[in-house]
């Protein structure tokens, strides 16, 4: 790539590779598949739009790759910052449209958290595939995101849960993919700098303080200590030891 030096289109091959292995691994995508990208013009979602066009020109295989960015009718992005969004996208061979929606809608009755925020822009998500006939929609979470989300419903929810890499729905008809899963925060936001992405923040009013970030913090706390606590507790929902869990309410 012009302007990219060779340590840095290194680094890039390393982060596609990465996400190919979630792929791989989890089998998110195959030969023909078409599928949606949720774009919000965050470095994580950007970033995964690169990933799987460097993809997909590697392989063997055929997939369709369309892009979509939700515009926030209480917060709408300017002409000039979409524009830079769907040039990028352009660039990768994504065609990118944008639908506009509500972020509090009447439906919340005046409440709004990170759940219900997440909720609605799922539904917008599935309500566009389902137009488009796009059986799978791909977001840009990655390890780190994983990991916050396994230790809120534990301390928070009291459940042992997570954010899967592939969540199927509506019987199956459906599925969210997660290929950037295998890939940590900052390796891709080091991706998102290589590259230059385009990369703005749309307002939110919780996004200086959420659970989330405490969650963060507390990650990079006990990195100190353990180096490899992102994979361990990424890992753990495929290394449950059966011998110490109970299998029901009444066992001792």
């Amino acid at each position: 790539m012009n302007g990219i030096d060779s340590k840095n289109l290194k680094r890039l091959e390393i982060f596609t590779k990465k996400a190919g292995r979630g792929i791989n691994r989890f089998g998110m995508i195959g030969d023909g598949d078409r599928v949606l990208i949720g774009v919000s013009g965050g470095k994580d979602s950007l970033a995964l739009c690169y990933a799987l066009s460097e993809r997909r020109k590697r392989l063997p295989i055929r997939y369709e790759l369309e892009g979509l960015f939700i515009d926030w009718r209480e917060y709408p992005v300017g002409e000039e910052q979409y524009e830079k969004i769907r040039k990028y996208c352009a660039g990768l061979g994504i065609p990118l449209r944008r639908t506009a929606a509500h972020m509090f809608p009447e439906s919340f009755r005046n409440r709004f958290d990170c759940y219900l925020c997440s909720r609605n822009k799922k539904r917008i998500l599935f309500n566009e595939a389902q137009k488009t006939g796009a059986p799978i929609i791909a977001l840009g979470h990655h390890m780190d995101d994983i990991v916050e989300t396994t230790l809120l419903n534990l301390f928070f929810h009291g459940t042992f849960a997570t954010m899967m890499p592939v969540q199927r729905f509506f019987g199956g008809k459906l599925k969210i993919v997660r290929p950037l899963c295998e890939v940590k925060e900052k390796e891709v936001d080091r991706a998102a700098r290589i590259l230059d992405c385009p990369v703005f923040s749309v307002s939110c009013p919780r996004k200086e303080k959420n659970r989330r970030n405490e969650m963060k913090e507390i990650v990079a706390r006990v990195h100190r200590l353990n180096k490899r606590v992102r994979e361990n507790v990424y890992g753990a929902p495929w290394r449950i030891n059966a011998d110490y869990l109970p299998t029901s309410l009444r066992e001792e």
